[in-house]
């Protein structure tokens, strides 16, 4: 009789079994950080905010603003540009690489992954992508972007939007699973977004 087994029911080595256990522990250690990076959060000032995101990882470029109640996973590997501001009660996920561009303008409710289980898969495992956002986007409220997507220079994404496969630049998405319907007109975007709510 196998002393260690994994989820799955299969017998494990004293090796292996060692492997999990530290691996374990190493997740128990994220998720307590995650939690005080959730708690900062909550906090109504940018600053403050911006400090503790940089603190766990986050590069974020000059001016940009994530406002109240964001959530992440692997800070680490997420990345944002300057100019760029993020809505309330977001969720960005950093167990890929996550790049945001400059000057992009992410809505309230946002969630941007970069894993999800393999649900052909005996062991429902996960797969893991990263997701590029380009330069002067858009994405509308409650969107949700999934694994393995780029969305290119000045695309928008419409408001509940399930981003699925790559929006080519200066596209207009939206739907479930998102379709393309539509063009922006503008082609070489220089704005500027307006301020970020003050304590939000």
């Amino acid at each position: 009789m196998a002393l260690f087994r994994d989820r799955m029911g299969r017998s494990l080595t004293t090796a292996e079994a060692s492997v999990k256990i530290v691996m374990r522990g190493l997740n128990w250690l994220l998720d307590f950080e995650l939690l005080l990076i959730t708690w900062a959060g909550l906090m109504p000032f940018h600053l403050f905010r911006l400090f503790v995101y940089s603190l766990a990882g986050i590069k974020i470029g000059r001016g940009s603003r994530i406002h109240i109640g964001a959530r992440f996973f692997y800070p680490s590997n997420i990345k944002i540009g300057t100019g760029t501001i993020i809505g309330d009660n977001i969720f960005l996920d950093g167990r890929d690489k996550l790049i945001i561009g400059d000057h992009v303008d992410i809505a309230s409710g946002v969630m941007i992954l970069n894993s999800e289980h393999d649900i052909n898969s005996e062991d429902f495992h996960p797969i893991i992508a990263p997701v590029i956002i380009g330069d002067y986007v858009f994405i509308g409220p409650r969107s949700i972007i999934l694994p393995g997507v780029n969305i290119g220079k000045g695309a928008v994404v419409a408001a509940g939007a399930v981003v699925t496969k790559d929006i080519p630049d200066f596209a207009v998405a939206g739907g479930v699973p998102a379709q393309i319907i539509g063009e922006r007109k503008i082609k070489d975007p220089h704005y500027r977004l307006g301020r970020a709510r003050l304590f939000q």
